[in-house]
């Protein structure tokens, strides 16, 4: 059986740059690699399954040390996606004050507030007659595609990849025939 070699230090510096951001040629060029090899190299980086191993490893061990998991993951996305916007407002239809909201909207669904005075007359007797409130919501879309590609629902595969045995034309030769008859 074949003991896996060691990884050298710059090899155990790409592992570690990897992780940032999951992305082989900055990863490498952090590492210390010339750009002239981030591209193709990174990628025989990526293949050397020392390495591969490493960066798993690696991966488990973040997961475990954050409690963050295909589990956590999949259920955050599914509260933030049922996460109902009446919950903001009063039942005067106002928009409530923020530490007032459910914690979901406080952690990210909510992009943007913008309150505007409006006000009546001109100059020093202008006067305030209300304000209007927007909120800009983050992608709730977006959520429901990481869900459906999470639980591999096929309408989000955005590869399909199909094995066709024979040549294409000994397959196309039945329906050929079809048509000329």
């Amino acid at each position: 059986m074949n003991t896996p070699r060691p990884l050298n230090p710059r090899q155990r510096l790409f592992v570690e740059e990897y992780l940032v951001d999951l992305n082989a040629a900055h990863a490498a060029i952090r590492a210390g690699y010339s750009r002239s090899f981030s591209d193709k190299g990174a990628w025989k980086l990526l293949q050397n399954a020392e390495i591969r191993a490493a960066i798993d490893k690696a991966k488990l061990e973040r997961s475990r040390r954050t409690q963050i998991h295909a589990d956590w993951l999949l259920s955050r996305l599914a509260e933030e996606a049922l996460a109902d916007i009446a919950d903001l407002y009063d039942e005067n239809g106002g928009l409530k004050p923020v530490d007032q909201w459910p914690l979901i909207w406080r952690q990210g669904l909510v992009a943007a507030v913008e309150v505007k005075e409006l006000f009546e007359g001109r100059g020093e007797s202008r006067e305030a007659i209300g304000r209007v409130s927007q909120v800009k919501l983050s992608d709730r879309i977006k959520r429901l595609e990481l869900i459906g590609k999470h639980i591999d629902v096929q309408a989000f595969r955005e590869k399909v990849e199909v094995e066709v045995s024979g040549s294409l034309a000994e397959r196309l030769a039945p329906a050929k025939a079809r048509v000329l008859e």
